[in-house]
């Protein structure tokens, strides 16, 4: 038993005499009673405020004190662990808080008990160690100039509103607005996030955390589609009742329609009109979530180094292209199989006919399968897009949404948050459905300039990143990536940016991608003698 345990421990780390293993074994010991001794205090306190609120709250007063203290406790003292729930989180945040709170705006905020204490958990580990939080450097300046503009903003123009907000309640009769507060929220919209640039640097140590978190990512698309088709079928065959009402109230999305998991749902088929929201709140955002699932599912299915995981993320992206033609979103249906192909040229896997034929072929063959055994809901959806393309085409709002905002715009902008849809609690906002518009908006063009010199530094940095790594795997994983956060810093269609998952894997991804060259340094691929492949080959 002694030899055996003994030759363990020096097969796993054979550079450390039998003194330092023992120490390091003791180290480790002592961490996981830290930590178990650490859940258990926290479970305790989370208890005592659970029941502190039942008296307030009842059941829901209680479980929301319960989890939200333990949730704010853990993720500080395990912060690396809390990165990890946070992105898994997401995707089921909107089934999660239907089926316990329902509709409670508070909710939607839930997600950030896991990142702002990870945030300021990773802040102290890198001032400890002297690490820069400010990641890429070429970033800082272009952020610096943002964040004061942003500020005067603040100040001006919604601390203007703010002060005048009491009077224009009285004279209009209107409910109290807080356009302080709005513009607060409104930031944290726009650049709120950021911080997961370091984040996500940090979190990466070695490849194999990179290959990890795809693998992760990829599961999670594979449950989020699976519960999404269950969610199809149980309205298909009547288990759910689907959109009722009359007139304009059959081309709605409506939470009464709601159907096993996600939030507001549109299905009214005699009506040719489908909008499903998936695991998510509202159907646009299950849309975009397919979109960058097709990222995702392509980078594990191309780029993994082990065979299972390659046929997984093909499985995760094979349902990834059937939900986009399932769910109605017409954006997931028109943009899932371009950005597909557009990963294609920027990762050269059209080039590399080895890998790209046999899973070109097999997607192929599956996709020709589905759509012959459900011919008539992929031609009801070919026709709603080619029906909405006519009538609006992309290009025509785009510049119809510009030329709204351009009208009357003023130079600091109508004020942070004035745009943002999550900020309608504080006050009136306004539905801009495209994201440099609603910029410009709230901001002004100034803003807007300065906002997309942003993105740009950071398209820049991780493309020059992804170029300089040299293990192929590693170097494709940086092409996705980069070619995600190209396409999101871009794209004006609609506002991802502003609404999860996109706005959180879009700074997230730029984070690892940004990582790989170290990664790359750190574990470089080993170069094989030409005679030792010779011998292989005539073995």
């Amino acid at each position: 038993m002694a030899k055996k345990r003994k030759s363990k421990v020096s097969e796993a780390e054979p550079g450390l005499s039998l003194k330092e293993r023992l120490a390091e074994k003791r180290r480790v010991m002592l961490a996981r009673k830290a930590a178990v001794n650490f859940i258990s205090m926290s479970t305790m306190i989370s208890i005592v405020v659970g029941l502190a609120l039942f008296a307030v709250g009842g059941i829901k007063g209680a479980g929301g004190g319960f989890a939200g203290v333990l949730t704010l406790m853990l993720s500080f003292k395990f912060p690396w662990q809390a990165l990890h729930a946070f992105m898994i989180y997401m995707p089921f945040g909107g089934t999660i808080t239907y089926a316990t709170v329902g509709n409670n705006p508070l909710m939607q905020l839930a997600k950030d008990g896991m990142y702002i204490p990870a945030l300021i958990s990773i802040y102290q580990y890198c001032k400890q160690r002297d690490l820069s939080m400010m990641i890429p450097k070429l970033m800082k300046t272009p952020l610096m100039l943002l964040l004061v503009y942003c500020m005067l903003v603040l100040l001006f123009v919604n601390g203007s509103q703010q002060l005048s907000a009491a009077e224009v309640a009285m004279t209009t009769q209107k409910p109290l607005e807080r356009p302080f507060f709005m513009g607060i929220l409104g930031l944290k919209v726009l650049l709120g996030y950021v911080p997961l640039i370091p984040c996500a640097y940090y979190l990466m140590k070695k490849k194999q955390d990179v290959y990890n978190f795809m693998r992760i990512t990829v599961v999670v698309v594979i449950i989020c589609c699976g519960l999404a088709f269950v969610q199809y079928m149980m309205l298909k065959t009547g288990r759910c009742k689907g959109t009722e009402g009359t007139g304009a109230e059959l081309f709605k999305a409506s939470l009464d329609a709601r159907c096993f998991v996600g939030g507001a749902l549109l299905y009214t088929p005699e009506q040719g009109v489908i909008r499903l929201p998936g695991t998510f709140v509202a159907p646009w955002q299950w849309g975009w979530y397919l979109i960058s699932s097709a990222f995702t599912t392509f980078a594990v299915t191309f780029f993994d180094r082990n065979l299972v995981w390659k046929i997984i993320g093909g499985i995760g992206m094979l349902m990834t292209i059937i939900m986009a033609v399932i769910c109605g979103q017409r954006i997931a249906l028109m943009l899932v199989p371009v950005m597909i192909v557009i990963q294609l040229f920027t990762t050269g896997q059209i080039a590399n006919l080895k890998r790209f034929v046999p899973i070109g072929i097999g997607l192929a063959g599956a996709i020709m399968v589905a759509m012959a055994s459900n011919p008539a809901v992929v031609q009801e959806r070919l026709d709603s897009a080619v029906g909405r393309w006519n009538a609006s085409p992309p290009d025509a709002f785009i510049r119809e949404q510009f030329e709204t905002v351009v009208r009357g715009a003023s130079l600091l902008g109508k004020g942070l948050g004035r745009a943002t849809n999550s900020a309608r609690a504080m006050g009136d906002t306004q539905l801009i459905e495209t994201y440099y518009p609603k910029v410009m908006y709230e901001i002004g063009p100034i803003g807007t300039v300065l906002f997309v010199v942003l993105v740009t530094s950071l398209t820049i940095a991780c493309f020059r990143a992804f170029r300089s790594v040299k293990d192929k795997n590693i170097r494709g994983y940086g092409a996705v990536l980069w070619t995600f956060v190209l396409v999101i810093s871009y794209n004006t269609y609609y506002y991802p940016l502003d609404v999860d998952p996109v706005a959180v894997y879009y700074w997230f991804f730029a984070g690892i991608a940004l990582k790989l060259p170290e990664l790359d340094r750190l574990e470089p691929v080993p170069v094989e003698d030409p005679k030792a492949k010779k011998k292989k080959r005539r073995r």
